[in-house]
């Protein structure tokens, strides 16, 4: 069935000049605390498995045996407490690159013009 001459998808090239510092920095921090999230429940689910098949036990006998100190445990509470704090402080660290990042590319942008974007519609 010919239905007659086919449409083209019309383009467009648009500039991107600038880029809202404030939605990058949003955006940085919600996507790197859902990294960090995935990190940590992946940290957490290996550590269950490790206590699951004893190989935790093992690792504290064997630092017990290598330093002489038979006080050493390890403490899965302390640990991921220390982790969710330094997770916490990356997110930020690197949402203020990227606002760095944003901001550097304003100004670049300004002399050079900004990126070329080609949009087309989708049939």
């Amino acid at each position: 069935i010919n239905r007659g001459p086919r449409r083209r998808a019309r383009q467009t090239r648009v500039v991107l000049r600038k880029v809202g510092p404030w939605s990058v920095f949003k955006f940085s921090l919600l996507f790197y605390l859902c990294v960090m999230t995935v990190i940590l429940l992946a940290l957490a689910m290996l550590y269950g498995i490790l206590g699951a098949v004893g190989a935790l036990e093992h690792v504290t006998e064997f630092a017990r045996n290598l330093f002489a100190d038979k006080s050493f445990s390890i403490h899965g509470g302390w640990i991921f407490a220390r982790l969710t704090v330094l997770g916490l402080a990356m997110v930020v660290i690197w949402s203020l690159i990227n606002l760095f990042i944003a901001f550097l590319y304003n100004l670049i942008s300004d002399v050079i013009g900004g990126i070329d974007v080609t949009l087309s519609e989708r049939h």
